[in-house]
């Protein structure tokens, strides 16, 4: 997979081309510069291992974490493993998230984008997202 340009220069700067990518429960990539990674991976070792759900998501972001170098092209060399969980074959889609990119097999993005475009929220919207206007 190659990192868009625009985002080369940036992601170069901040992590020395120093990428950590791993799983998430929907089925894509996550992936993180490496500073980024560092601090979440410092809270989430800091969960309580006898929370079950803490656990688990410990046990999955923690335990699939890989580090990628970028290349000078901005590629990154994804495991066989991360791209067999995320189904990754052909087209991907690369979506910004802020502090990292979610990476997803084109199809199943559209698929999962219809659906939450179509999706009622009313009653389910987390308090601090229903201060902000769009």
């Amino acid at each position: 997979m190659a990192m868009p340009t625009q985002y080369r220069e940036r992601l170069a700067a901040r992590c020395d081309g120093q990428i950590i990518v791993t799983v998430d429960k929907d089925h894509c990539l996550l992936v993180y510069p490496l500073p980024d990674w560092e601090e979440l991976e410092r809270k989430l070792v800091r969960l309580p291992s006898m929370n079950r759900v803490a656990r688990r998501i410990v046990r999955i972001m923690v335990g699939y974490a890989t580090e990628v170098d970028m290349d000078a092209n901005g590629r990154l060399l994804i495991s066989r493993e991360l791209r067999d969980f995320a189904s990754l074959e052909r087209n991907a889609m690369l979506i910004g998230q802020g502090n990292k990119f979610e990476l997803w097999d084109e199809q199943t993005w559209n698929t999962k984008r219809d659906e939450w475009l179509n999706e009622d929220y009313d009653g389910d919207m987390p308090a601090d997202l229903e201060s902000i206007s769009f």
